[in-house]
């Protein structure tokens, strides 16, 4: 039996992600397509697209979710370190993922306090009764939420909770997969505030996977366009903010995200 290495976030800053390549096949359906994308430390990167174009899958590929038929992910940065590869507990705990449904994601028959609690004794790590109280601080939920249920809470609540339980692993990357989608609107705006406010306060990489454009664009700094398990087009959110973009999926997809036009149905 192999014994892993456990690991002290504390010594590891600004830590990036480079990922080459990745190619995902379902029995003989390609989900993604050899796509590379590379994430400096501290960035927040954008992943853009119609549904089914492969965004969400990409996310699960680099955490381990998603098989990968080939290409290769890998950690950079981490002032020096050798840092962890992909499929290690260290690497798991590095990088923590942040699910799309608030309500899926979280074990309805667990309290708050077990479902923060649960990754903690995964990894070893004591002080539990801090961690998870300070947690929930980070996340604009007090101690009383420590003992509810996930159907005593709402949406907006249930990904806060969600937030908590990747943040309380204290990683460096966080892998966002639309996590505002199933929330009412000004529920996304506080939600949306939070963790930008949770990225610049503790130096946090993003991925974010969205297919609202505005978000991505107040998100993020760069961005990849996919189309059919591709990426389409490379760009930065000052680029899309100008409309310089330079392909005809990326311009549809812009005016698509603008919403009902009566004149463009018309035509």
């Amino acid at each position: 039996m192999t014994i892993e290495p456990t690991l002290d976030t504390r010594q590891v800053e600004s830590v990036g992600l480079h990922a080459l390549n990745l190619r995902v096949v379902y029995d003989h359906f390609v989900a993604v397509a050899d796509t590379t994308l590379r994430v400096e430390p501290g960035e927040s990167f954008g992943i853009v697209g119609e549904s089914g174009s492969g965004k969400s899958t990409v996310l699960r590929a680099i955490c381990g979710l998603a098989p990968l038929a080939s290409g290769t992910v890998q950690l950079i940065g981490g002032s020096g370190l050798t840092l962890p590869p992909p499929g290690s507990k260290p690497f798991r705990r590095l990088v923590q993922m942040v699910f799309q449904d608030p309500y899926g994601s979280l074990h309805p028959r667990q309290t708050v306090d077990r479902i923060l609690a649960e990754p903690l004794a995964i990894h070893g790590i004591g002080d539990a009764e801090t961690r998870i109280e300070r947690a929930l601080d980070e996340v604009g939920l007090g101690r009383g939420f420590r003992f509810r249920y996930p159907h005593q809470l709402s949406g907006g609540q249930r990904q806060r909770i969600a937030i908590a339980r990747a943040l309380i692993l204290e990683p460096q990357i966080m892998l966002l997969d639309e996590p505002t989608s199933a929330l009412d609107a000004s529920v996304q705006a506080e939600v949306l505030n939070l963790l930008e406010e949770l990225r610049r306060r503790r130096g946090l990489t993003f991925i974010m996977v969205s297919h609202d454009l505005a978000v991505v664009t107040h998100m993020c700094e760069k961005l990849m366009v996919m189309q059919r398990g591709q990426t389409v087009e490379l760009l930065s959110s000052g680029d899309l903010a100008a409309h310089a973009v330079t392909q005809d999926y990326t311009r549809r997809l812009m005016e698509a995200s603008g919403g009902f036009n009566r004149d463009a149905v018309r035509a």
